[in-house]
């Protein structure tokens, strides 16, 4: 579909979903050259699911739609950065963001890179 997005294997690229507003990112899903398409002419953003093996417009079940504001493709072209109005939960849990329920990692930095 674009010559600039360059698809994996099988066929896919990551999809980075961004509230628009405060540039909090919401979600990581999947795109194949029709879902991008798709997210690229209608205004709500679409996924290709690789468990169920079917394309899904969210927020078609939960109501929490995504209103696409803009797309971007990253310098490798390897990634699609897709800015939306987010309404409702952006996660299948409820919360805002698919990065709350998963918690954060511990980080340990060593003294020798701070401050670099």
């Amino acid at each position: 579909m674009n010559e600039r997005v360059k698809f994996d294997d099988k066929g896919l690229v990551p999809a980075i979903i961004q509230e628009e507003g405060t540039g909090e990112v919401l979600m990581l899903g999947y795109m194949d050259d029709l879902a991008l398409e798709r997210t690229l002419t209608t205004g709500r953003v679409w996924f290709w699911s690789r468990s169920r093996q079917e394309y899904w417009r969210k927020g078609d079940t939960s109501g929490a739609i995504q209103l696409v504001k803009s797309v971007a493709v990253d310098c490798d072209g390897d990634t699609v950065l897709v800015r939306v109005h987010q309404r409702g939960a952006a996660c299948h849990t409820g919360e805002r963001t698919c990065f709350l329920a998963g918690g954060e990692l511990p980080v340990e930095i060593p003294d020798h890179v701070e401050g670099q």
